[in-house]
């Protein structure tokens, strides 16, 4: 076996996976003006709103350089607000403004569109997402799990 040969690889097809997903959601996301990783970072406050950046961060494994332009970004459409912790001054709190809230409202469709795209393929993708999420936690570890 050519370990060199691009069919051989497990990041290939989970590159290309990544790239077929990120051009499904974008024209509804374009409707919500969102890119893909403002729409993770408003799931994430969807399911719990007032959460810490660090949190933030570690829930989508994104490292505040990366987080803080995006947070930046939604705070100026007036969806979220940034604010010091009043338990901690170096802890940044995220909070969903009114409009941040009322933009849940039309992101319901979103899962609901891709699943009826998806339908016939569903069982296995819940399969797959279980296992990307074990490849996550390995290879996130360092990947000294063996």
């Amino acid at each position: 076996m050519d370990v060199l040969r691009l069919d051989n690889q497990l990041c290939f097809p989970i590159y290309a996976a990544a790239h077929a997903i990120g051009r499904a959601y974008a024209p509804m996301l374009d409707e919500l003006g969102l890119t893909y990783p403002q729409y993770l970072v408003m799931l994430v406050l969807w399911e719990k709103d007032g959460v810490g950046l660090n949190d933030i961060g570690a829930r989508l494994h994104l490292d505040s350089g990366t987080l803080t332009p995006l947070l930046k970004r939604l705070e100026a459409q007036g969806l979220v607000e940034r604010t010091r912790s009043t338990e901690d001054e170096r802890r940044i709190v995220v909070a969903l403004t009114a409009e941040g809230k009322k933009l849940r409202q039309a992101a319901v469709k979103i899962p609901l569109k891709l699943g009826a795209k998806m339908a016939r393929a569903l069982p296995k993708m819940y399969a797959m997402r279980g296992a990307l999420r074990d490849l996550v936690k390995i290879l996130g570890s360092g990947g000294d799990d063996r």
